[in-house]
């Protein structure tokens, strides 16, 4: 079934209003979950509401919670998000972020102590909608061994770079496993294999079996030994510019609570659009590797399915649906 954007976001509005958010928080929180299910991500949408709800009512977001400023070394300003709502206090901080560079041409602000900011592609997309290019991370439990070992011990901390573009914004956004687990998840939910092998069962044999990864824990990393140590690195970059908790510290919460995530923003008049579009066109030049296959850049499907979906309506999974109208 499909559901209107506006409706799907009446009704996450209407909830969260019930469990005494503020009109503002209410509104914002609303239309990013509505917009991840509109852009395709409905892992982080509809399908991850009723989780979040749950973390409202445990006290592990703390509605009430404002991000407060702690200290500044030049343009880099460090953040408390108090264990508030990780979507508002991260378009906060995209927000300070852009406003810095645009001040002085870059900008960068890290904040500990926030929860789950849902899709970090949100946050990208923000900044190259505000005219900036947008580089963005956050830590995260323990859900990937690191390369060598059995079990998880580094975060799948996403990473995200934006780029702003006239004919449509380049937006990278990407887990550090093969799959996200999000990914993983949806697939699970329709009964679909992967693509290709994406981490190992019980037994340690790779596999395609999105429900025998999440049973394992034990993803694939990108780049195999590559993506385990920039998935460390990350870890450590955060907690040595926030002193927030690092993964190891994440894990002992109960619902991934306290992580730290970092926003980073240029800003130029000028991003040489021309050569930009230089390199899509080059890079969409090659020969397919399958017939009637696309080459596209980081973005491109998120734009197209956007349009299609605002167009059409959001795909929703119908028990989700249900699930929410009796909330």
């Amino acid at each position: 079934m499909k559901i209107p954007f506006a409706e799907l976001k009446k009704e996450f509005k209407r909830v969260l209003l019930s469990l005494s958010f503020t009109e503002e928080k209410a509104e914002l929180c609303a239309d990013i979950f509505a917009s991840n299910s509109r852009d395709g991500v409905y892992s982080h949408g509809l399908n991850r509401f009723s989780a979040f709800i749950d973390t409202v009512k445990e006290k592990v977001v703390d509605i009430h919670a404002e991000p407060s400023f702690i200290e500044r070394n030049g343009l880099i300003e460090i953040w408390d998000g108090h264990s508030g709502a990780g979507m508002y206090n991260a378009i906060l901080a995209m927000n300070r972020a852009i406003e810095l560079a645009k001040s002085n041409g870059i900008g960068c602000l890290a904040m500990r102590n926030t929860n789950h900011w849902m899709r970090g592609g949100t946050y990208g997309w923000q900044a190259a909608e505000a005219g900036c290019i947008g580089i963005c991370f956050t830590n995260t439990m323990a859900n990937m061994p690191p390369w060598g070992g059995k079990e998880p011990r580094l975060g799948n901390n996403p990473l995200i770079i934006a780029v702003p573009r006239n004919e449509g914004h380049i937006v990278l956004d990407m887990a550090m496993t093969q799959y996200s687990y999000g990914k993983l998840q949806q697939s699970r939910l329709n009964n679909e294999e992967l693509e290709v092998n994406a981490g190992y069962d019980a037994y340690g044999n790779l596999t395609k079996d999105p429900l025998a990864i999440i049973k394992s824990r034990r993803a694939l990393p990108i780049g195999y030994w590559k993506g385990s140590g920039l998935a460390f690195i990350l870890d450590v970059l955060l907690t040595a510019i926030t002193g927030g908790r690092s993964t190891a510290a994440i894990n002992s919460t109960v619902n991934e609570s306290g992580v730290s995530q970092f926003f980073l923003c240029l800003h130029q008049s000028d991003y040489h659009q021309g050569l930009i579009d230089e390199i899509i066109e080059y890079t969409k030049s090659s020969a397919p590797a399958e017939p009637g296959g696309h080459i596209r850049y980081p973005g491109e499907n998120t734009l197209a399915l956007r349009h299609q979906n605002e167009k059409h309506g959001i795909p929703v999974d119908k028990k989700k649906w249900e699930e929410l109208l009796k909330m």
